[in-house]
């Protein structure tokens, strides 16, 4: 047949958030809190606080630590221009093409948050060999747009008569959250889950789509006034309210400080609450306006933007769950491919990139490697193909093409400034 096999099918989970673990760091979050302006003096030098003295020297260094690791493949604005709308913009998406390049023959991939589908579309385009794709998302409102997408891609195909030269691509959606990756793959096919199977790519997008931080009403934005919702699956119970007014204080504080890694978080744990006597917090707007409160005027508004950013990435953290599903989630995507086959993440803040890295290393090596024994096994690698893996980390199970992970480029910063924390990290099971 000509056509295009469409099987765009639809089911939806009942998410029920847990409470997760606490994953432990060291707080090097800077408080919001300015040190106060300088005394007046007999000097003509300006003003300076102390946090200001030392900004630009961070700046360096943040610079400096990025450089280790950008991109160092060429940037291609066209590919952006084509699988980029007014719904998103995809990160990372030359690396994560070069990503799944090689060793083998996409036959099939699957895209666990489908988002827009930029990613997916690319990845279709690039590997015209593809015979199953699998797009997941556990937001419906997403996963609709992405679908809509894939759709067009498909019909425009067939148009061209795509199909009746490289095969039929069999193309499903769920709706899902990606930690039930087995069972909707054993629902497309059993034989997926074979041990002498597998699919051969995965890709998780951790990050915010733009169609979510700009809708006021999922309460994702500290720059819109709306419902403090946050839930990733409209159909889960817990909201960002549940917990700032009826948490637990020393629950509230554990949350800011550990998923948002704010150092002012005692103070903020205490209005809170005290929030909570005077008909508690019902609004994103609510909220923002507290934590401007806890912020002096002499932080301007960079300073509490920075904190409000902080605070609402650790809500957002524990409503849905995030970093336990995440590590879970690793191990059953990497159960889940073939020899040779690749899982390549893309994560936006240091906890999950953490989480990604150490459970990377669990994976090729087992349970109970430490960070530093990585460098035992590190190997230098000049592959013109695969310039993005020049450090490899390998194992038992197999290999990590990442030992630092890649960062965007500056040509894509300046196209898309939301990219600018993202990092991507792959690994090829052997």
């Amino acid at each position: 047949m000509a056509m295009a096999a469409r099987r765009l099918l639809f089911s939806s989970s009942h998410l029920r958030p847990l409470a997760a673990a606490p994953h432990r760091r060291k707080h090097d979050a800077v408080s919001c809190k300015s040190t106060g302006k300088a005394r007046t003096g007999t000097s003509t030098k300006p003003k300076d606080s102390g946090a200001g003295k030392w900004r630009p020297q961070r700046r360096a260094l943040e610079e400096h630590l990025k450089r280790r690791t950008r991109s160092a493949g060429a940037f291609d604005a066209d590919l952006y221009r084509r699988h980029s709308h007014s719904h998103h913009v995809p990160v990372l998406l030359g690396e994560v093409l070069a990503a799944f390049r090689r060793p083998l023959p996409l036959r099939s991939f699957v895209d666990c948050t489908l988002g827009a589908a930029g990613h997916s579309l690319a990845m279709m385009e690039a590997h015209p060999e593809m015979e199953l794709h699998i797009g997941m998302d556990v937001d419906p409102s997403a996963l609709e747009i992405g679908q809509r997408h894939v759709e067009a891609f498909l019909a425009s195909r067939a148009t061209d008569g795509g199909d009746s030269l490289q095969g039929v691509l069999r193309a499903y959606t769920h709706v899902k959250n990606f930690k039930y990756i087995k069972h909707v793959l054993g629902g497309v096919d059993e034989s997926l889950l074979a041990d002498s199977s597998g699919v051969d790519g995965i890709l998780i997008d951790l990050g915010m789509s733009s169609m979510q931080v700009n809708r006021s009403d999922r309460g994702f934005s500290v720059l819109h006034d709306g419902p403090l919702d946050m839930r990733m699956d409209p159909k889960a119970t817990l909201t960002a309210e549940d917990i700032l007014n009826s948490w637990p204080e020393l629950e509230v504080g554990r949350i800011l400080r550990d998923y948002g890694e704010e150092s002012n978080w005692q103070s903020l744990q205490r209005r809170i609450v005290k929030a909570r006597q005077a008909g508690g917090l019902h609004s994103t707007g609510e909220l923002v306006k507290l934590i401007q409160r806890s912020c002096t005027i002499s932080g301007g508004r960079q300073g509490w933007i920075k904190t409000a950013t902080r605070v609402f990435q650790a809500l957002r953290i524990a409503v849905n769950d995030e970093l336990r599903i995440l590590e879970d989630t690793l191990h059953s995507c990497f159960d889940c491919l073939a020899t040779d086959g690749r899982l390549a993440v893309i994560s936006f803040h240091s906890l999950e990139d953490r989480i990604v890295k150490q459970t990377f290393l669990e994976l090729i090596h087992g349970d109970g490697v430490d960070d530093g024994d990585e460098d035992l096994v590190c190997t230098d690698i000049d592959d013109e193909d695969e310039p993005w893996f020049k450090q490899r980390v390998k194992g038992m199970n197999g290999i990590i093409l990442t030992k630092r992970p890649i960062t965007p480029s500056q040509e894509e910063e300046k196209l898309n400034q939301r990219c600018r924390s993202a990092k991507l990290r792959v690994i090829q099971k052997a």
